[in-house]
């Protein structure tokens, strides 16, 4: 075999098919395969292409057998993704990539082939989440604690997030020790995980946790997994939490060769354990590290980028990048001031109905909202124009749990017959009526050929029903005749607040401490706030019966609405972004939470939302929003100032918004109410704001239209025999007056003790 000469040697090798159509960044991601890598991916600029592309050069050049590479995803979806492309571009089946799959995927693998280390059979099973609470549920009841207090669903919501940081009970710290039941967290953490092992079970944060301690504890299986992989590839780093961190970096100390992709300004999900320190950190964690960045994006127009850049460009957590294309020009962001929510609503529906009559679909178009309480009022407008809607990432508002319990209250209230009704929320919150109980109420009303409500009634008279159940169902039925009578004289949704407190629903949700709960909570604030609307129980109902029964369409042209957190990874044509207000967006209870890192994570939303949009993006601020039958003035949102005015055109949809972006071009001269704004309430209120103070903002109040800054409208105290209004009791006459505390015998509430700052002069 003769030898190569050196023109042989020295010439180029022919390109490789798929490294064509790469920009310069996208090459040289996929080509530096040696060392860590950090390739820092902007919204739009190829990532899944490059990563792809990646893990077949790696095949393709023979660096690596299939089963030599770890590649780990965030969805299943995006595991089946990268098998079809990475199939495709080197024109066979990837099957063969054993490795190749979710976190949880591929660490239920490895613990299947290690599980005795963690005293667990290989084929143990694992727990969906109804199993999970079913089994917290017994073993809060077995130490004998008050579940509806401590509730199966917080436990669980505290060890997943206890399993997200990697830590084992006896690793729990002083301040999460004392998180559930007065400090017995840990201790129920213990027996929880103990009545795993006995069952041969785990649940999915004990897949990552039982692994992570695998390889922490037995060095030579660790070893093992350095050997096994030469390269590992991570999708969407800024999303991973410190358990899955923590496990990477362990594997990653074999060959070191790791690449990670991911967006630091994308890093959205810290609400369920997301580190975006992680990827922060990175060329710490791995010295000498390659770092590229993706910066040229093939989705959005040149205004829709630079209002995106100019935005995030306030963060201080960032590792930097600027995104830029090459597609020049376009619409700039729109900026529309609105008068209220409804106003809002018709807004967005009729630039809709526009943009269809121009040839284009619906699907082109998406309505990404902060909170999934936002998306009442559209798909009110949506239905009642018969616009073709679907709601991602959730149900639509009116099927969602929360929603249908409150509905079902108010059917019962309204018709004693409705048995379905009574079935739903009769043990809804939990009162201590089983399902045998429940079921021999059912038998006994089909048996007498009367409602439940009614067999109920009889068999409380019989000893068919005892103990705590007898009881909660006879407070129930009182409870059920004093909201018949409370609906004959009280406003929709005062009725629709009384019954929920007075049910204890509300109450449940309030000390229920899952991520879920606030949400939950503030969609029946928006589901009493719309009924404010409606006249009679009779005809709101038959309106969600209406909305709820409504055909829904076949077609696949549909527009798309759904939350921010739900957009991601997605992109549309046309793109609205309502409700950014502050106390919205960014949401109060985040900054509440998280002060400046939450802030800095709702900034981050906002950079989603507005590269989600290929050609136009139109943001929308209102100027009032309506809470519990209460104009609140608030004012727009902090992002809209931090938006470079050049790439922003700003106008009002209804006279009162005037000039750049930004609530110095606030103002309020063509409407009846303008010169409220020019209250000592109002200006007291943007003060403050502007300080950085914290008060209540000013309000309209509905029917006087006047605006109240948190006081009294009248100077000096009240006396007694003075008429006044409360938000919540409405009108009453004062009893006796203490300085600035009041005895006043409401209407309808009775007699009560409040502070001035509480009561205003009649409506």
């Amino acid at each position: 075999m003769s030898e190569l000469s050196i023109s042989d040697m020295a010439r180029p090798a022919p390109p490789s098919p798929y490294l064509e159509g790469l920009n310069a960044e996208q090459r040289e991601a996929v080509e530096a395969v040696e060392g860590p890598v950090l390739v820092l991916a902007g919204a739009g600029t190829g990532k899944t292409r490059v990563l792809t592309t990646r893990l077949a050069h790696i095949l393709a050049t023979g660096r690596a057998q299939p089963w030599q590479i770890l590649s780990v995803t965030f969805t299943n979806k995006a595991a089946r993704e990268m098998k079809e492309r990475v199939g495709k571009i080197i024109g066979e089946a990837v099957e063969g990539v054993p490795w190749l799959g979710t976190f949880h995927s591929i660490s239920a693998q490895i613990l299947r082939r290690h599980a005795e280390l963690v005293g667990l059979k290989s084929n143990f099973t694992i727990l969906d989440t109804d199993d999970q609470l079913r089994l917290l549920k017994q073993i809060i009841q077995a130490e004998n604690i008050d579940e509806k207090r401590w509730t199966p669903r917080h436990l669980a919501s505290l060890i997943d997030g206890w399993k997200n940081r990697g830590l084992k009970p006896e690793q729990l710290g002083e301040e999460d020790k004392w998180t559930f039941a007065e400090g017995r967290g840990q201790g129920l953490y213990t027996i929880y995980q103990e009545r795993l092992k006995t069952l041969n079970c785990c649940d999915f944060g004990d897949l990552l946790l039982h692994t992570l301690h695998i390889f922490k504890d037995h060095t030579d299986v660790l070893a093992e997994y350095h050997k096994k992989f030469r390269y590992i590839l991570v999708d969407e780093y800024q999303d991973t939490n410190v358990s899955q961190y923590l496990w990477l970096r362990l594997l990653a100390q074999g060959t070191g060769n790791i690449c990670c992709v991911g967006d630091d300004d994308q890093s959205i999900y810290g609400w369920r354990g997301a580190e975006v320190d992680n990827i922060l950190r990175f060329e710490k964690d791995f010295p000498g590290a390659h770092v590229v960045r993706l910066e040229r994006n093939y989705r959005s127009t040149e205004h829709i980028l630079a209002a995106a850049s100019g935005l995030i460009a306030a963060n201080r957590s960032r590792l930097g990048k600027t995104l830029w294309t090459e597609d020049d020009g376009g619409e700039k962001v729109q900026v529309r001031g609105i008068w209220d929510g409804e106003a809002e609503a018709r807004f967005v529906a009729e630039e809709i109905e526009n943009w269809s009559s121009k040839g284009r679909y619906y699907s082109d178009a998406a309505v990404l909202v902060r909170a999934s309480w936002q998306m009442r009022a559209f798909e009110d407008r949506f239905i009642m124009l018969g616009l073709p809607y679907k709601v991602i990432g959730g149900p639509r508002f009116f099927e969602r749990a929360e929603v249908r319990d409150a509905h079902a209250y108010l059917r019962l209230v309204r018709s004693p017959e409705d048995d379905l009704a009574f079935e739903r929320i009769v043990n809804t919150p939990k009162r201590g009526i089983g399902d045998t109980t429940v079921q021999k109420i059912a038998v006994a009303a089909r048996a007498m050929q009367v409602p439940m409500t009614e067999a109920t009634r009889r068999l409380l008279g019989t000893d068919e029903i005892r103990g705590k159940a007898k009881t909660a169902l006879s407070v129930f039925l009182r409870d059920l005749e004093r909201w018949r009578e409370q609906s004959e004289q009280s406003r929709l949704d005062e009725l629709a607040e009384i019954v929920l407190d007075e049910s204890g629903y509300t109450a449940m949700w309030r000390e229920d401490k899952t991520p879920q709960a606030a949400g939950r909570l503030e969609n029946l604030k928006e589901l009493i706030r719309s009924m404010g609307e409606w006249e009679t129980l009779e005809a709101y109902l038959e309106h969600v019966s209406l909305v709820t029964d409504a055909d829904r369409t076949t077609e696949e042209d549909e527009v798309s609405l759904m939350t921010l957190h739900a957009a991601k990874g997605l992109e549309f044509p046309l793109v609205f972004l309502p409700g950014w207000e502050e106390t919205v967006f960014p949401s109060q209870r985040s900054l509440d939470e998280g002060g400046t890192r939450s802030l800095e994570e709702e900034r981050r939303l906002a950079y989603v939302g507005i590269t989600r949009a290929r050609e136009q993006a139109v943001i929308s601020f209102t100027a009032n929003r309506m809470i519990y039958g209460r104009w609140q003035a608030v004012i727009p949102s902090r992002f809209i100032d931090e938006m470079p005015v050049d790439h922003v055109e700003a106008r009002s949809e209804t006279g009162y918004y005037d000039g750049g972006p930004g609530r110095e071009s606030f103002t309020a001269n063509a409407d009846p109410m303008a010169s409220s704004y020019s209250s000592p309430g109002w200006k007291r209120y943007q003060a403050n704001t502007q300080s950085g103070r914290r008060s209540d903002p000013p309000t309209i109040n509905a029917k006087a239209k006047v605006i109240s800054s948190g006081g009294s409208d009248k100077n000096g105290k009240w006396k007694a025999g003075d008429r006044v209004f409360h938000d919540k009791f409405g009108y009453g006459t004062v009893k006796k007056a203490d300085g600035e505390k009041y005895s006043v015998q409401f209407d309808k509430a009775g007699l009560k003790k409040v502070v001035e700052s509480f009561l205003r002069d009649l409506p």
